[in-house]
């Protein structure tokens, strides 16, 4: 003949099967956040690269336009040179 189950024995089954559960649960969402977080930092780094290769690009080209100008237009170049020497100078004394 078959045992009675208790109340007990089923409760502390439940509760086992709820834990597996949560515990499956967690480790779905780790694996998740982990690949979310891999994800995130590869995307940044493209993002950072993009950004690194750019910033080379446009000190090239300003680098190339400044050399340009001040080949062509050598007395405005230093026209503007002595004005900036100038105003940095004067923000450095007091009135």
């Amino acid at each position: 003949m078959a045992q009675p189950r208790t109340a007990s024995s089923d409760f502390t089954r439940a509760f086992g099967d709820a834990k597996k559960q949560a515990s499956g649960i967690a480790g779905d969402v780790s694996d998740a956040a982990s690949e979310l977080y891999d994800h995130a930092a590869d995307s940044a780094s493209e993002i950072a690269g993009s950004a690194n290769r750019a910033a080379r690009q446009t000190a090239g080209s300003f680098e190339r336009a400044l050399r340009n100008t001040v080949e062509t237009q050598p007395y405005t170049a230093v026209a503007i040179a002595l004005g900036l020497g100038w105003l940095l100078g004067r923000m450095h004394r007091p009135l």
